[in-house]
């Protein structure tokens, strides 16, 4: 008799479901098409708690059964979204939820990686569901574990704000001489310092303004001055 593929695919005996091969098959045919490129909504509205994504044997129905899923809804808690231990995919998720919370996506059980939305990030992730261990299966952010990030086209990267109203944005020249890479200070510096290059390589690091040698009375002076 039939048995199921992780994902809920109907996997056929030879000889068998005589008459209704044809109905089976396009149903197959249909979930694989919802597996690769289907959209829903999903709202997990509500406290802090857990809710499990299902997958649904020979059916289009299971929550867990899309590609791209947009949480909605209202939460007044911390949200654990699960799926079952033995699920292969990639999922693109969206928090679209109301409320500041955190949304965290992992197996149904055992101890391995997750990734979590944080409270005010109403943002996109592009996970690898991997089912790489039977116990304790891992999450994989994608992004959060991508070794490097190219932007192309002159694309600056964008940091939002809280509301994701306004936004703070880095972008390269429109022309490059050369290309180097800026390379950031291992401490935090303190108060009265600037961020400078320290080694004409692109290394910066924290350096105090009082050696740029404009103390604080020839500031006041100039201002006098100049206006």
């Amino acid at each position: 008799m039939s048995t199921y593929s992780d994902l809920g695919i109907e996997l056929m005996v030879t000889g068998e479901n005589a008459g209704t091969w044809g109905t089976k098959t396009n149903n197959n045919l249909n979930l694989i098409e919802q597996l690769t490129g289907g959209f829903a909504t999903l709202s997990i509205a509500g406290g802090a708690g857990t809710q499990a994504l299902d997958i649904d044997d020979g059916a289009l129905t299971g929550t867990a059964q899309q590609k791209i899923i947009e949480f909605t809804g209202s939460i007044t808690g911390n949200r654990i979204i699960t799926i079952p231990n033995d699920v292969e995919t990639f999922y693109i998720l969206k928090n679209s939820t109301s409320g500041a919370y955190t949304v965290q996506f992992k197996y149904a059980t055992g101890s391995g990686s997750s990734t979590t939305f944080s409270s005010t990030d109403k943002g996109i992730k592009t996970v690898y569901a991997s089912a790489n261990d039977g116990t304790n299966p891992d999450i994989v952010d994608v992004m959060a574990n991508s070794s490097e990030i190219v932007l192309a086209n002159n694309n600056p990267i964008k940091f939002n704000d809280a509301d994701n109203s306004a936004y703070v944005g880095i972008d390269a020249p429109t022309t490059v001489s050369g290309s180097y890479t800026l390379t950031l200070p291992a401490g935090v510096g303190s108060a009265d310092q600037a961020l400078v290059t320290t080694d004409g390589s692109g290394t910066l690091g924290f350096t105090s303004t009082s050696s740029f040698g404009i103390t604080t009375g020839k500031a006041i002076a100039m201002a006098i001055v100049f206006g």
